[in-house]
């Protein structure tokens, strides 16, 4: 309060242009156009007002409305900007463009104004004075009918003076095109949208506990950088998963169809079920879990996001499962006869038959390594736990194969070098088919 008057004195600050609207100034062009060189700098600029209101005074007690009326019945003179500097961190840029490479489109929504928008957005990557792109204001969203909306949503990538409401409304938007949203929020007013966002992320340093609650995870570094590498690695794990499916199911199918094969022909086993068994336990542990362990593949980031709708098991895949399979079967089937024609006991050859199954799958692990590249582009040495569960692989073989007491129990007998040539050279054809197969098929995949 003013003791010299019976006047209570107002200070108000906030964004410029709603102080130019309560204020009394002489120049509104001037300080309209200091706001926005300020901002095109990249500086979030705040006006300062001050005023006086006639007695009586502002006391603690009134209600926001009372105050509200109080600062629109004052006589306000602008009389300051301030300009703050928030510049993005220094690997946001480069998460930026390794998202857009991704196919995943990146848009900032902000409540700052638009020339500030403009800059930071600049600075990213996000726009460009060639690309005919522009920021596209609160006030500018207001005024489109809502069968419009989620067209511009589509071409436009900044947003500025986006009231709460309009953040909802641009998620749904993007969800109307049927694009998976993912929104970061930190205030109060961005909870609806977290909220409604298909993935909602709430910053965890500078997030309220309200957007916290919100959202469905929080970022604890409020770093954008993070979820560019989130995505990275879920692509990555997502990859070595399909991988172990499309390993495991011809593996698994030509197993159960070699049983059922003899059984429909009625004639004998070439593998018992005992040694299916073996190579169930063996094969799944020390051939497939490795590829739980396969590293990234280089271009992650530089394919498209998979379509949701898409189904895990394409047709090119089943098609490539069925191939697999079928060339299992016709191997242990074809190796199993050859031995007993050529004078092999019934436990040689069905020794002989187990392992060329182990074997082939050892060869179909490498080219599961990578969907896409051949399997002598992927390094060798890049997954050493794929090493080490073939050294674990080839011991269990050579322990079935040679050892009396396994012998005894699985049915095995030992066989002689030439019996393992064949097995190899078996294995040895269902990879050139393979690698033939991916060849043809590995952009479908």
């Amino acid at each position: 309060q003013d003791p010299a008057a019976p006047r209570t004195i107002v200070l108000v600050k906030g964004a410029v242009e709603r102080i130019l609207e309560l204020a009394r100034t002489d120049d509104r062009a001037a300080v309209t156009a200091a706001a926005e060189a300020m901002a095109r700098r990249g500086l979030r600029v705040l006006a300062f007002a001050a005023g006086r209101v006639p007695e009586p005074e502002l006391r603690p007690g009134d209600l926001a409305g009372d105050v509200a009326d109080m600062v629109a019945g004052a006589d306000l003179t602008v009389v300051g900007l301030q300009g703050m500097a928030d510049p993005p961190r220094p690997d946001a840029a480069g998460a930026v463009a390794a998202c857009r490479s991704a196919g995943v489109a990146v848009k900032m929504i902000t409540g700052d104004h638009a020339a500030t928008a403009g800059a930071i957005a600049a600075e990213l990557g996000l726009v460009h004075p060639s690309d005919g792109h522009r920021v596209v204001t609160g006030a500018e969203l207001a005024a489109l009918p809502a069968d419009a909306l989620a067209d511009v949503v589509e071409h436009a990538d900044v947003f500025a003076r986006v009231s709460p409401e309009q953040k909802l409304r641009l998620v749904q938007a993007l969800q109307s095109r049927g694009d998976v949203v993912a929104m970061t929020g930190d205030g109060v007013n961005d909870a609806p949208a977290l909220h409604q966002a298909d993935i909602g992320i709430a910053m965890g340093r500078a997030g309220t506990e309200v957007a916290k609650d919100a959202a469905d995870m929080v970022l604890t570094d409020d770093s954008f950088a993070t979820i560019e590498a989130a995505v990275e690695e879920g692509r990555g794990i997502f990859d070595n998963l399909l991988k172990f499916i499309v390993w495991t199911l011809p593996t698994n199918l030509a197993e159960g169809l070699v049983i059922l094969l003899a059984i429909a022909l009625g004639t004998v086993l070439p593998i018992l079920p005992g040694q299916i068994l073996w190579i169930n336990m063996t094969t799944a542990v020390a051939l497939g879990l490795t590829l739980a362990f396969e590293p990234k593949e280089e271009g992650t980031m530089d394919r498209p996001p998979r379509d949701p709708s898409r189904p895990l098991l394409t047709v090119d895949l089943a098609v490539r499962t069925l191939i697999v399979a079928g060339l299992l079967v016709a191997g242990v089937w074809w190796l199993f006869e050859w031995e007993r024609s050529n004078g092999a006991g019934l436990d040689a050859a069905r020794t002989s038959a187990l392992n060329v199954m182990v074997v082939v799958e050892a060869f179909y692990l490498f080219s599961c390594r990578s969907l896409r590249r051949p399997a002598w582009r992927v390094g060798p040495l890049s997954n050493r736990w794929l090493l080490v569960g073939l050294g674990a692989q080839g011991a269990a073989q050579a322990a079935i194969t040679y050892l009396p007491a396994l012998n005894g129990v699985f049915g095995t007998v030992p066989i002689s070098g030439a019996a393992w040539l064949r097995i190899f050279a078996v294995a040895a054809v269902v990879a050139v088919v393979v690698a033939i197969d991916k060849g043809v098929r590995r952009q479908r995949y």
